[in-house]
């Protein structure tokens, strides 16, 4: 079969299934943009955007302008390929930017596949969930419900679609959800399990260098903002930090926004909330490393006796998945995303995400008695085989799919 993957920063979610179906023997290729600078995994095609002034006059159009913009440039990429003789049997591209809007009217014959990642809702999921970064107004809900615009038509022109978790699934509109598998990207267990051995040293000073058994908490996102819980975290840590006195922190993160609102101009939100608190803080034991290669940050995993991961009701993170197959003990915010993964008291623990004081209660109990937390951590590696293993369920149900079969 002729394979073709579309996504502005392939191989996003597709790495694995990219290769697994090139080792197949299917003829796998890759539309992606032009300034992606990530390896080519396959043979790759390009299409050149830049994006287009917001119409002026309807504001409200400007993100439904963009996709369709950013579609009619990957629609005339197609048409260049299948102008050279290219048609694809199955084309996997994710919904998130307008970029498979247009390619059934390019290649109709294809069978469109696209990434369910999350639908947006003016209720019960993100939006308004956080009242101290939200205002309701009928403005806002008008932002947000003319952000479905392009999901939707995304949505019709597709023939199947994946999500990653059934809670993703489900933002969705009950009457789009028949086309939609529930099937996660895959963790690779293999490769990311505990290992004794490992180590991270901290910037240049030899002398902190952690290993398993150190008393270390760790908070990582891909940038530092309230969606993930940054705010809360930081509102945490004095009192953390005041009761263990031995404890390092390791903040993994930028400073840009990957999702919800920027900060004020000039400033980042890593500056504001650490500003907030700084003053109470001892600054030597907290150590914010910025952006790190994923193999440091599977060491970081193997080694910290805490991680704490928390989100708004949004997309969930690899990270997190990662985490307990790594072995580490998680407290996560109890949002409907992590229920999904974690069961408080089974394999990992739960706290309300706004509740400051239960989350330095708990973070402060788990680093005192990391003895208590073996069967927790044993526990979540093996959730993570059962249901999210990369080689025995999620590669194998992807290939199924995408082959038809």
């Amino acid at each position: 079969m002729r394979i073709l993957f579309v996504h502005q920063n392939f191989p996003g979610q597709y790495p694995h299934v990219a290769r697994a179906l090139k080792a197949r023997g299917h003829d796998v290729a890759a539309l992606t943009i032009a300034g992606n600078k990530r390896a080519e995994l396959v043979t790759t095609h390009r299409y050149a955007y830049k994006p287009a002034p917001s119409p002026e006059r309807l504001p409200l159009a400007s993100h439904y302008a963009e996709h369709v913009h950013r579609a009619e440039v990957v629609a005339a990429a197609a048409a260049a390929m299948k102008a050279k003789g290219y048609v694809p049997d199955v084309i996997c591209g994710h919904l998130g930017w307008g970029e498979t809007l247009f390619l059934k009217d390019v290649w109709p014959a294809a069978r469109l596949i696209v990434y369910a990642e999350f639908f947006y809702r003016n209720d019960g999921l993100d939006v308004g969930f956080d009242p101290e970064f939200h205002q309701e107004s009928l403005p806002s809900r008008l932002r947000v419900t003319s952000r479905q615009a392009a999901l939707l038509l995304a949505m019709n022109s597709a023939d199947q679609a994946q999500a990653p978790t059934r809670w993703q699934a489900e933002s969705f509109p009950a009457e789009l959800r028949a086309k939609i598998h529930v099937v996660h990207d895959g963790i690779d267990t293999a490769a990311i399990a505990p290992a004794a051995s490992a180590f991270v040293s901290i910037g240049r000073d030899p002398r902190i260098k952690l290993t398993p058994g150190d008393e270390v908490l760790t908070f990582i996102n891909r940038n530092l903002e309230p969606y993930r819980g940054y705010h809360i975290f930081m509102r945490a840590l004095p009192e953390i930090m005041k009761r263990r006195p031995q404890a390092r922190v390791i903040i993994v993160g930028g400073n840009d926004v990957s999702y919800g609102t920027a900060a004020p101009k000039g400033k980042s939100w890593r500056e504001i909330f650490l500003n907030e608190v700084k003053d109470q803080l001892d600054l030597s034991r907290i150590h914010f490393v910025g952006l790190i290669p994923h193999d440091v940050f599977i060491n970081l995993m193997q080694v910290t006796r805490v991680h704490a991961y928390l989100t708004y009701p949004f997309v969930l993170s690899w990270s997190m998945l990662e985490a307990m197959s790594a072995g580490a003990l998680v407290i996560g915010s109890r949002t409907p995303p992590v229920e999904e993964a974690i069961s408080h008291g089974v394999n990992g623990q739960l706290v309300d995400f706004f509740d400051v004081q239960a989350w330095t209660e708990s973070v402060v109990a788990a680093l005192a008695q990391p003895d208590r937390a073996r069967d927790l951590r044993r526990a979540a590696r093996q959730t993570i085989i059962a249901q999210y293993d990369l080689q025995s369920i999620c590669l194998p149900s992807q290939i199924r799919m995408i082959e038809g079969a």
